[in-house]
C-alpha cells in the first residue's frame, strides 16, 4: 500500500518534451529502493576490499564504514514504514535527511582526521571532536529506540546510573559518578569502546564476511531450494515429515547463525507442510522453533557468540568452529529423537504421495553444501584466515550459482527462470548482505555503549568479585547463580546481548577459581542460546507462532520441553569437559556420552515402553536416571559402562514405542491461517537478525 502523497506504481503524468521525459525518468530511478542499493553497493564493495587486503586494520575501517553503515539501517528502516508514524510525511523525510547528514558528516570528519584523534589526541579532544561523538552517540541510541527498544532503556538506565551512581543508597552500586562529557567519549571518539570499539570491528569484519555467504545464497533464493530438496527426506512417509524441519533447519543454519532467521526462512515451508499432513499447529511451531534454535550453535556460521568468543580468547574463529560441532550434532541428534517419538504418538504410520522437486533446485543444493564444505576445507585443512576463507567461499558459491542460472535460463529456457535476472539476483543478493550487516552493526555498536558504561561504572568488577565470593563457597552454586543471572539478562535481550554481558561479568571469576576458559566461555554461549527460548520473549517462538496462527506461549512451552538438550549441555559440559576443551578423540568419546545421555532423557519424557502408566512410568523414570549418571558421573569409565545399558534400552524403548504409541487413525489436517499484516513486520526483523 503506497504511503500518502506518494502515488501508486505505474502512475505517470503524460510525457510531452524532453524536460518531461527527463522528469519522469528521474522520478522512475531516484527512488529510496535505488538509493538504498547505492549505499549497499559502496559498503559491500569495501568490505570485500578489506577481506581481502585488510589495509588499515579494523578500527580504522569501523570509524569509517560504521556511518555507511548507519545510513543503510535507516533507509531500511524507512523503507518498511515511517520512523516516526504520528508526524506528517514531509517531517519524517526531513527527520531521515538530518540523520542521513550526521552520518556523512562524521565519515567526512573522521576520514580527515581519525589518525589525530585515534594516535595523538590521546584522551584530550577537542570540541568539534566532542560534537561529532555526541551526534553519533544520540543518533545511535534514537535508532537502538526504533529497532531494540529493551537495549535503548537499558542503556538510558546505565546513562543515569553512570551520572548519578554516588546518589545509591546500596554499597554494592555505589560509585562515584562521572561526566556527561566522559560518557560521549567513553562511547565514541575514545574508539577502543562503545560505538567502534571490539563489537563494532567484529560486526563489520568477521560477521559481515560470513554473512556474504548468506547474501549470495539468499539472493539466488538457494535457501528455499534446499529446503524442497530436503522434503524429499521424509520420502513417503507421514511420521518423518517434520523431521524435514529439524534438516532444513540445521542446513540453513551453517549460514544464517541466528534461530529467528532460520524460522522466518524455513518455517514459511515446513510449518504449512506439517499442517497440511496432520500435525497439530502448535506442535508443528515447537518443532521448527526447536529446530531453528539450532542455527544458534550450528558451524561453520554458529551465533554472533562465536565470533566474539574467538576475540575474547584470542584464537582463530577455526578453533570455535570444531567444538560447536560436537554442540550441534549432539543438539540435532537429540532434537531429531524428540520429534520423532512425538510424531509417532501423533500422526499414523501410512504413505504419503512423494514430493517432485525440480532439477535447477537440486543443482542449487549442491552448490550450497558443496561450499559450506569448500569454507570447512580453507580453514580447517589449508589454514586460511577467517577473512579471507569467507571471501573465497562466497566468491565460489557466487560463481557456480552464475553458471547454473544461466544455463537454466539462456540454454535449457527454464519457465520458472522467465521473470529472473542476473542483474536483480546479484542486487538482492547484495542488499540481503547489506541489511544483516547494518541491522547487527547497530545492534553491536548499541551494546558497545552498553559495556562501556558497565566499565566506566566499575559494576563488571563488583559483579565479579562477588561471583568469586560465592565460587569460594561452593562452586555449584557459583555456577547456578551465573546461570539464574544469564536467563534474566536472555529473558529480555537478544542472545548477543545475552554472551557478552555474561562473558565480561562470568567468564573472569570463573577462570579464577580454576574452570577452564573454554568451558567458561561455552557455558555462557549455551546460557545466551537458551535464553532465547526463555519466557517471556522469545523472535523464534513469536515467528513460529505467527506462522502457525497459534499461541505464543503454547508454542514456546513445547520448544522448551523439546530443547531439553541445550539446557543439559549447558551444564554438561563441566563434567564432558573434554567435548570442549580438547577436541579429538577425547573430545568424540565425551560428545557421545552426552548424545547417548540426552536421547535416553529424552526418551524418558517423550517415549513409551508400555501402554500401562504403572509400569511405564517407573521405567522411564529409572532410564532418565542412569541417564543422568551418563552426563554427569566424574568417571568417564563409569559412564560409558552405563552408557551401554542407556543404548540398549534406547534401542529396545523405541521398538517398544513403534508398537503400544502410534495413534489409531490419521490425524485430520488442519489450515494454517496466518495473517500477513501481523506476519509481515516479524519476518522482515528475523530475517536480518543473527545470533
Amino acid at each position: 500500500m503506497p504511503r500518502a502523497g506518494h502515488p501508486p506504481n505505474g502512475t505517470h503524468p503524460p510525457l510531452r518534451g524532453g524536460k518531461t521525459v527527463t522528469h519522469a525518468a528521474l522520478k522512475k530511478y531516484a527512488t529510496l529502493k535505488n538509493l538504498t542499493f547505492v549505499f549497499a553497493l559502496i559498503q559491500v564493495v569495501w568490505l570485500v576490499w578489506f577481506f581481502y587486503t585488510g589495509l588499515g586494520g579494523a578500527q580504522e575501517l569501523v570509524a569509517r564504514v560504521m556511518s555507511i553503515a548507519l545510513i543503510l539501517q535507516l533507509l531500511f528502516m524507512y523503507e518498511q514504514d515511517y520512523l516516526y508514524k504520528w508526524l506528517p510525511s514531509p517531517a519524517n523525510h526531513a527527520l531521515v535527511a538530518l540523520y542521513a547528514g550526521i552520518c556523512v558528516y562524521s565519515f567526512i570528519y573522521f576520514s580527515f582526521e581519525y589518525e589525530r584523534i585515534a594516535i595523538y589526541s590521546q584522551g584530550s579532544y577537542t570540541q568539534q571532536d566532542f560534537i561529532v561523538g555526541l551526534l553519533m552517540f544520540l543518533l545511535v541510541m534514537e535508532l537502538s529506540r526504533l529497532a531494540h527498544p529493551v537495549l535503548f532503556w537499558t542503556n538510558v538506565v546505565l546513562v543515569v546510573y553512570t551520572l548519578w551512581g554516588y546518589l545509591s543508597p546500596i554499597d554494592f552500586f555505589w560509585h562515584p559518578g562521572t561526566s556527561f562529557y566522559r560518557v560521549v567519549t567513553s562511547s565514541t571518539v575514545e574508539f577502543s569502546t562503545g560505538i567502534y570499539g571490539l563489537y563494532g570491528q567484529i560486526a563489520l569484519t568477521l560477521i559481515a564476511a560470513f554473512l556474504l555467504l548468506a547474501g549470495v545464497a539468499s539472493g539466488f533464493d538457494a535457501q528455499r531450494a534446499m529446503i524442497n530438496v530436503v522434503r524429499l527426506i521424509a520420502g513417503r512417509s507421514r511420521q518423518l515429515i517434520p523431521q524435514t524441519a529439524v534438516v532444513g533447519s540445521s542446513a540453513i543454519g551453517m549460514i544464517s547463525g541466528s534461530g529467528s532467521a532460520n524460522a522466518a526462512v524455513v518455517g514459511t515451508i515446513t510449518i504449512p507442510l506439517m499442517i497440511r499432513y496432520g500435525v497439530p499447529a502448535t506442535f508443528a511451531a515447537a518443532v521448527e522453533t526447536s529446530a531453528s534454535m539450532g542455527g544458534l550453535i550450528m558451524p561453520p556460521m554458529m551465533g554472533v557468540g562465536a565470533f566474539l568468543m574467538s576475540e575474547f580468547l584470542g584464537v582463530p574463529y577455526w578453533d570455535v568452529v570444531i567444538r560447536g560441532f560436537a554442540l550441534a550434532f549432539v543438539y540435532y541428534v537429540s532434537v531429531g529423537v524428540a520429534v520423532y517419538l512425538l510424531c509417532v504418538r501423533l500422526l499414523p504410520r501410512d504413505a504419503i504421495e512423494r514430493p517432485q522437486v525440480p532439477l535447477y533446485d537440486k543443482l542449487k543444493t549442491a552448490v550450497f553444501f558443496s561450499s559450506v564444505l569448500y569454507l570447512i576445507y580453507l580453514m580447517g585443512f589449508v589454514g586460511k584466515g577467517e577473512l579471507l576463507a569467507a571471501l573465497y567461499t562466497a566468491s565460489f558459491m557466487l560463481g557456480l550459482l552464475v553458471a547454473v542460472f544461466l544455463y537454466f535460463k539462456y540454454m535449457l529456457k527454464d519457465a520458472a527462470l522467465a521473470n529472473e535476472t542476473l542483474f536483480g539476483n546479484i542486487r538482492r543478493a547484495i542488499e540481503t548482505h547489506a541489511e544483516m550487516t547494518s541491522y547487527l552493526t547497530l545492534l553491536l555498536a548499541t551494546l558497545g555503549i552498553m559495556i562501556g558504561l558497565f566499565t566506566v561504572t566499575g559494576f563488571i568488577n563488583r559483579m565479579g568479585a562477588m561471583l568469586l565470593d560465592l565460587g569460594a563457597w561452593n562452586i555449584v552454586a557459583m555456577i547456578f547463580m551465573a546461570w539464574i543471572f544469564g536467563w534474566l539478562a536472555g529473558a529480555g535481550l537478544p542472545p548477543t546481548a545475552t554472551y557478552i554481558i555474561g562473558a565480561v561479568v562470568i567468564v573472569r571469576p570463573m577462570q579464577e577459581l580454576g574452570i577452564n576458559p573454554w568451558i567458561a566461555h561455552f557455558f555462557v554461549f549455551l546460557m545466551s542460546v537458551w535464553g532465547e527460548l526463555s519466557p517471556p520473549t522469545s523472535l523464534t517462538a513469536a515467528v513460529c507462532a505467527r506462522i502457525a496462527n497459534a499461541s505464543f506461549l503454547k508454542t514456546m512451552y513445547e520448544a522448551l520441553k523439546i530443547c531439553a538438550p541445550i539446557t543439559l549441555m549447558t551444564f554438561a559440559i563441566f563434567t564432558r569437559s573434554n567435548m570442549v576443551v580438547n577436541p579429538g578423540w577425547m573430545q568424540i568419546v565425551d560428545t557421545l556420552l552426552v548424545l547417548v545421555s540426552t536421547c535416553g532423557i529424552t526418551f524418558a519424557m517423550f517415549g513409551r515402553f508400555h501402554d500401562n502408566p504403572s509400569v511405564d512410568l517407573p521405567l522411564r523414570s529409572l532410564m532418565a536416571l542412569v541417564s543422568f549418571v551418563v552426563m554427569f558421573h566424574p568417571d568417564t569409565k563409569v559412564s560409558a559402562t552405563v552408557a551401554v545399558a542407556v543404548v540398549v534400552a534406547l534401542v529396545l524403548g523405541i521398538w517398544r514405542h513403534r508398537i503400544v504409541a502410534p495413534p489409531k487413525a490419521a490425524a485430520p489436517a488442519e489450515v494454517a491461517a496466518t495473517s500477513p499484516e501481523g506476519l509481515a513486520p516479524l519476518i522482515a526483523e528475523a530475517t536480518r537478525d543473527i545470533g
